[in-house]
């Protein structure tokens, strides 16, 4: 089996996303090598995610996956995403309607309040903009559930706490 072969069967195989620093560690080469043998995978058709937090492969478990609209300020995040985990929810990503490029879509993949933490601190660490705030706070997620009822749950909870955006 070669490289490209083993790190998709790697990326598969792992309950977490990998990053390319440690595939380059686990095969002795370098993270940039990791990097371009991922673009090739991709370009031959591997469904794989870079997430902040390293590489996923796409799941096609659509039946319990939904988009949910969402507004609020920018000190509203951590909420906002720890409300969703909280729940029972899987994050897949954020989405916005740019007016110049149309949809623009970041993958989040994020399923517990450490994957949050992970993600806001790279946030303040790159003192990085989140998407929403080129919508001024408007945005989606895609959530996936194990059920219908955590989507309700999810809901309403943010519904409650004035982030589900309704017109």
């Amino acid at each position: 089996m070669d490289r490209r072969n083993k790190i998709v069967e790697m990326i598969k195989k792992s309950d977490k996303p990998i990053s390319a620093s440690k595939l380059a560690k686990i095969f002795g080469i370098s993270r940039q090598i990791i990097v371009g043998d991922v673009a090739l995978l991709r370009a031959a058709g591997t469904r794989i995610i870079a997430t902040p937090r390293g590489y996923v492969l796409h799941q096609n478990n659509d039946e319990c996956t939904y988009v949910l609209a969402v507004k609020h300020e920018k000190k509203d995040l951590s909420d906002e995403l720890y409300t969703i985990v909280d729940l029972g929810g899987y994050i897949v990503d954020v989405i916005v309607e740019h007016p110049l490029y149309g949809q623009l879509t970041g993958e989040l993949h994020l399923s517990s309040r450490y994957d949050v933490d992970q993600f806001l601190k790279k946030v303040n660490d790159n003192q990085a903009k989140p998407l929403s705030q080129l919508t001024d706070g408007l945005h989606l997620h895609t959530v996936r559930c194990t059920n219908l009822d955590t989507y309700q749950r999810i809901v309403e909870s943010l519904k409650t706490k004035g982030y589900l955006f309704e017109k």
